[in-house]
């Protein structure tokens, strides 16, 4: 599975990071990096759910984040 991310910086100096197709993972950081950590542990998190749910067929997670077309 591959996954955009876009990443952005706030007018507050925050940088926020979202994948756009997991719904509601979005996360703060005071770098881009650190946005960047967040986001990633979010949606994990997020695709775990949703094999312990059945909403995602469980087996080998090939997971990666990349970063969108600015």
């Amino acid at each position: 599975m591959r996954f955009s991310v876009e990443i952005d910086r706030e007018e507050d100096g925050r940088w926020i990071a979202e994948v756009s197709e997991l719904p509601g993972v979005m996360a703060y950081g005071a770098s881009r990096e650190a946005a960047l950590a967040a986001v990633e542990s979010l949606a994990l998190r997020v695709l775990a759910d949703r094999i312990d749910s059945g909403e995602l067929a469980a087996g080998r997670l090939d997971f990666a984040l990349v970063p969108a077309a600015a």
